[in-house]
């Protein structure tokens, strides 16, 4: 729906699922509603400069069905935005192995260094994106001096069902691929510090930075948030993973350990030497804790440089729902770590 318009791509998802849910089998009820979204869309496009983007925060507004009479209900975020210099993402290209286009973007921080570290951020899903919207952790990293590089490698969605599908059966495939391809672009960037080059992710992201560092050393530091670290326990301690899991490996574990055993980042643990710190929340079911006790256990056996963070009475959304001490904390706790293994340090 959204090929021709990138920008558009973060609202794909909600407009295909709402357009799927009410179908159900019936082709009026079908073509109502996309008749409906599609008026949604002409609003969303003649309005963009006012919708929520990179600088701007939500707001509310109302209109009618067909988008006019539209009126702004709040102005929640006006003094802040005076006290805060908020920084406008770039566009940049990569190029997978096989010469697939990666939409990715960066954000400068507000410095006088010539050059910076850079946190390369990978979403979690795999089946959602990242776009043309305001993202605080991402302003929060480049205030504190990091380039932020960010992207849609396949899995994602906003692409066609291709693009998204790809990788079922075979998670650190074409989707590890193209993070390299965003890494690349990243590296190749002449304001980033080439030794002072993260990653970090949570969820699915969490997965595949755990996968990261599990299949190369280029990074200088890693933090894995919320992972999905062995897809073959998760099955049977994920509120998801009976579904989940097996929709996306393609077997279950039973049947077919082996595969869910090459998916998973800590059949790779033997190689991460990459300092890495895991975050996680005591009360997540989507990826329970023992994700992260597996990954931070095996590490220290094999005495790597890890650190890890628990979270009590916080749930899979507390970095973007959780008690406002712990999201400040979290941040503190991340903006930390990398401190110390690739500072944004002044005049660099």
């Amino acid at each position: 729906m959204f090929a021709d318009n990138p920008e558009l791509a973060p609202i794909s998802m909600i407009l295909t699922n709402l357009a799927g849910q009410a179908y159900n089998g019936e082709a009026d009820v079908y073509l109502a509603v996309r008749g409906i979204l599609s008026r949604m869309l002409d609003f969303v496009r003649a309005e963009r400069p006012r919708v929520p983007n990179p600088t701007h925060p939500a707001e509310v507004f109302v209109c009618a069905d067909d988008g006019r009479g539209e009126r702004r209900l709040t102005d929640e975020n006006a003094a802040w935005l005076e006290e805060v210099e908020l920084r406008e993402p770039e566009e940049i290209k990569a190029v997978s192995t096989d010469g697939t286009p990666v939409q990715a973007w960066v954000i400068r921080p507000a410095t006088s260094s010539i050059t910076v570290p850079c946190l390369l951020n990978v979403h979690g899903g795999p089946k959602t994106q990242y776009g043309n919207n305001f993202f605080d952790e991402f302003q929060v990293y480049a205030g504190a001096g990091y380039a932020v590089v960010y992207g849609n490698p396949r899995g994602s969605d906003g692409y066609a069902e291709e693009h998204a599908s790809v990788i079922r059966g075979a998670w650190g495939g074409k989707d590890w691929e193209d993070v390299t391809a965003i890494a690349d672009a990243a590296w190749a960037l002449p304001f980033v510090d080439q030794t002072r080059v993260g990653v970090m992710g949570g969820s699915y992201g969490g997965f595949m930075t755990s996968w990261a560092v599990g299949h190369t050393d280029r990074f200088r530091a890693a933090c894995s948030e919320r992972a999905v670290n062995n897809l073959y326990s998760m099955v049977g301690t994920s509120d998801i993973g009976f579904s989940f899991q097996i929709e996306h490996v393609g077997a279950t574990p039973y049947e077919d350990p082996d595969r869910f055993l090459r998916m998973s980042p800590v059949h790779y643990l033997k190689n991460i030497r990459t300092p890495l710190l895991i975050v996680h929340s005591e009360n997540d079911i989507r990826c329970p804790i023992e994700q992260a006790e597996q990954l931070y256990v095996g590490l220290k056996l094999l005495r790597r440089p890890v650190e890890f963070w628990r979270f009590p009475e916080e749930n899979h959304e507390m970095s973007r729902s959780g008690k406002p001490k712990h999201r400040l904390k979290r941040f503190h706790v991340i903006l930390g770590w990398f401190d110390r293994w690739m500072p944004a340090r002044s005049g660099a």
